[in-house]
């Protein structure tokens, strides 16, 4: 596994620990909801701008990972298609040929 691979992975980890945290917070506090609703605005707002940069890269790396997988596609399907003409060329050319020496 690349050292890419490791730290995207944790990335998405540590936003799944974060998010199960908050949820587990919301769930288990003993106070009313409108006191409830502020926390949690207060911790995700702490969040996304004490993890803005992690979230950033994370995004970058997925686009990037993404990139990387449509091209691969877009040259095995360049490939793919490549290999069909070829073959339909072949197959022209035999018939041509035996045509050819049929009369």
């Amino acid at each position: 596994m690349s050292k890419e691979d490791n730290s995207f992975g944790f990335g998405i980890g540590m936003l799944l620990g974060v998010v199960g945290g908050v949820i587990a917070a919301v769930l288990y506090a003993p106070k009313s909801g409108e006191e409830t609703r502020k926390d949690v605005e207060n911790v995700i707002t702490d969040l996304a701008q004490k993890y803005t940069p992690e979230i950033k890269e994370a995004k970058r790396q997925a686009m990037t990972s993404i990139d990387v997988m449509r091209y691969r596609l877009e040259q095995q399907y360049n490939k793919i298609n490549e290999t069909i003409k070829a073959k339909q060329i072949a197959k022209a050319k035999e018939k041509e040929t035996n045509d050819f020496d049929v009369n």
